[in-house]
């Protein structure tokens, strides 16, 4: 089990050998020596470990679906480990446990910080931030692609036509998954230049917005996008991770005949419409739709930026942020149309009993599939995950003395992996001031809320219910 994990991760360790590299070369090329010895040892450390892909490498009969979220699992913890090396080395002043939190919350896209002003930190270590999101970002969506078995065959679908996958296609669907990342990626950096952003601030916006990651390079977003004009692209452009990176690429490689890609798209669309339609007729008070609607879709996309100059709803944002947006993108949340079926089928189930003779079917519009018990089932279990996580990580905050009211929107935002803001009132926890106990819980949470809720269950009845 324990070698095919380390194989695993291996092969994520050669990719952030190469954003090592990048970072020493950003270094040398805008003089900043001070930090290319410790990402020269970051280099190291990540080539060593990418060498165990390169192990000999048994032919696995049939790797087990335990073995698949255990070997996610453990990169969550093993990988941010090598990500936390240049803030410990870098800076005097941090110490290992706030480096590994800084690692932590940005390898999950979570965006919680230990810096309050991050203009104190030089350009290659705030770019290191940025990356670490990004390359948590593609390890997300290629986790999503090996766990795959553990979906219903609606959500295989937007992937592969595969039941399972086997080693050859996961290497060949992830490499596609590579591409379009990287693609998208750099279509929103010319997009941010195009909008008079300067080059640093578009490169690292970029590999925030793709990743849906918290991390910003200013202590406040308005000091980047200054004009109505800006907060609408760049707004916009937050929709990527809402929808996901694959609706891009099936609209580059549309097969004819083949619109049924897209089910979970149109379903989103209309979710998003009904959104904007309502926030513009009940919550444009101030008369500035522009702040109105990066705030909406920050939330829905759990990115979770915000403009400090406003006033906000605090539980409706709350409520978008756990609903989310498309599985196959770097968004968290539970899944618009996860809850969407499963609040169907719970109103079939009702007027079934209540109209005997009515025959209602539980089939997705625009999609041949019908959902069935099994895969309602899963989606139910994935709420009820949730909650018991919810109020399992609320009674730890709040025997920490942190009140009940923060420690109900944390507790989300954690699981959500959302950075914390003035859109949920708490932009004032200072999180270099929180004790080792609660970064430890949280940085532990932060994993949780990272790995589909559905799979905890599955390693549950494995090791704890096991019959």
């Amino acid at each position: 089990m324990f070698k095919f994990s380390f194989i695993y991760i291996g092969s994520f360790c050669f990719v952030l050998s190469v954003l090592s590299f990048f970072n020493i070369i950003y270094s040398y090329y805008f003089e900043i020596f001070n930090n290319i010895e410790v990402y020269t040892y970051t280099l190291i450390i990540s080539l060593i470990f990418s060498s165990l892909f390169f192990l000999k490498k048994n032919k696995f009969k049939k790797i087990s679906i335990y073995e698949k979220i255990i070997s996610v699992s453990l990169g969550y913890f093993i990988l941010p480990g090598i990500i936390s090396m240049p803030y410990y080395f870098g800076l005097n002043y941090l110490s290992f446990i706030d480096s590994y939190f800084e690692a932590i919350s940005g390898f999950t896209s979570t965006g919680f910080s230990v810096f309050e002003n991050v203009k104190h930190l030089d350009q290659s270590l705030l770019l290191w931030r940025s990356t670490s999101q990004w390359f948590g970002g593609l390890y997300f969506l290629i986790s999503i692609l090996f766990l795959i078995d553990i979906y219903d065959e609606n959500y295989k679908k937007i992937l592969t036509n595969f039941i399972s996958l086997d080693i050859t296609e996961t290497i060949k669907q992830s490499t596609k998954i590579l591409f379009v990342y990287t693609f998208i990626t750099f279509a929103l950096f010319i997009i941010y230049k195009i909008i008079n952003l300067r080059s640093f601030d578009s490169f690292n916006l970029a590999l925030t917005v793709i990743s849906s990651g918290g991390f910003l390079i200013v202590n406040d977003i308005s000091e980047i996008l200054q004009s109505n004009f800006q907060i609408y692209i760049f707004s916009l452009s937050m929709l990527i991770s809402f929808f996901g990176i694959l609706l891009s690429y099936n609209i580059l490689f549309l097969k004819k005949n083949d619109l049924l890609v897209f089910t979970e798209d149109y379903y989103l669309l209309v979710y998003f419409i009904f959104l904007v339609a309502i926030f513009f007729i009940f919550f444009n008070q101030f008369n500035n739709f522009s702040i109105t609607l990066f705030s909406l879709i920050s939330s829905i996309s759990n990115i979770g930026f915000f403009f400090d100059n406003y006033n906000y709803n605090n539980f409706i944002f709350l409520i978008l942020i756990i609903i989310g947006g498309s599985l196959v993108s770097t968004s968290s949340g539970l899944r618009f149309l996860k809850i969407f079926l499963l609040t169907k089928f719970s109103f079939n189930e009702l007027v079934s009993h209540s109209k005997p003779k009515h025959v209602l079917l539980n089939k997705v519009l625009f999609s041949k599939v019908k959902i069935g018990l099994s895969d309602i089932n899963k989606y139910f279990f994935t709420v009820i995950i949730f909650i018991l996580s919810l109020t399992l990580l609320i009674c730890f905050l709040t025997l920490f003395n942190i009140e009940f009211d923060n420690a109900f929107k944390l507790s989300i935002l954690t699981l959500m992996n959302t950075v914390n803001s003035s859109l949920h009132g708490l932009e004032n926890l200072i999180f270099a001031e929180f004790s080792i106990s609660i970064k430890f819980i949280l940085i532990v949470f932060m994993i949780i809320g990272r790995i589909e809720f559905i799979s905890i269950l599955i390693l549950i009845k494995k090791f704890v219910i096991k019959n």
